[in-house]
């Protein structure tokens, strides 16, 4: 029986950008892959950082303090729960993954919840950096090397920034008419966890006439048991 791969996109908005500091998370976005593809099921919520969004993260998001006030805490079941649960064992893939991960993990650390081991996350921006070397490796500048719309993206949000993401890396896997390599650019970790695509649920028919067999047959009995289509043409 095939094992389908479950994968995450996932990306955070921070009142700034030092995790191990004062800054927290204001808005997480995940969006659920199966082989590399998105299933539509999603994950997203705002949440009140306990403090000051910064001036910067205002101009990138649009994110304000006033849209905080009302939300819940990371701690709250509707987030840390429901997120951990959502997210599950799967990989989770992001763009310069130790930046979400050190904000992800210091969240949960906060409120006593499990965190996710560094072996769990794929780096977008490792995959880019490795197949394009010297090439600008952004979120923005591979969806325009793949030519995926940014028409929606006026500012960052986390939902939306997961949703490229996900676009992004399946163009980083080989897009949709990827080579029969899946693995192609995974790390040993990484491949060690891949589980191979869904295969076809019966196998389309032959277009060999039986007469076409029959000669085939006839000539591969003339190569003799040591040729290589007698030994693995079985």
């Amino acid at each position: 029986m095939t094992t389908l791969l479950r994968e995450i996109a996932f990306d955070t908005e921070t009142t700034g950008l030092d995790w191990a500091g004062e800054d927290r998370i204001i808005e997480v976005g995940a969006v659920e892959l199966i082989n590399h593809v998105p299933t539509g099921r999603t994950f997203h919520e705002r949440i009140n950082p306990r403090r000051s969004v910064s001036a910067k993260t205002i101009e990138i998001t649009g994110i304000t303090d006033d849209m905080l006030v009302d939300k819940p805490y990371f701690e709250d079941p509707r987030i840390a729960d429901a997120l951990i649960e959502f997210i599950g064992d799967s990989l989770i893939v992001a763009h310069n993954a130790a930046f979400d991960r050190g904000f992800l993990n210091a969240e949960l650390t906060r409120c006593e919840r499990p965190v996710f081991p560094d072996e769990q996350w794929v780096d977008t921006l490792d995959i880019a950096k490795k197949r394009y070397p010297g090439a600008p490796a952004s979120l923005d500048a591979l969806c325009k090397r793949f030519d995926i719309g940014l028409e929606a993206r006026s500012l960052h949000g986390a939902l939306l920034d997961s949703q490229l993401l996900a676009e992004v890396y399946l163009e980083l896997r080989g897009g949709r008419a990827r080579s029969f390599d899946f693995s192609d650019g995974m790390s040993d970790g990484e491949r060690a966890r891949f589980r191979s695509a869904r295969q076809r649920p019966q196998p389309l028919a032959s277009l060999i006439t039986s007469a076409e067999a029959e000669k085939h047959a006839a000539f591969v009995s003339e190569l003799g048991e040591s040729a290589i289509w007698s030994r693995y043409n079985r």
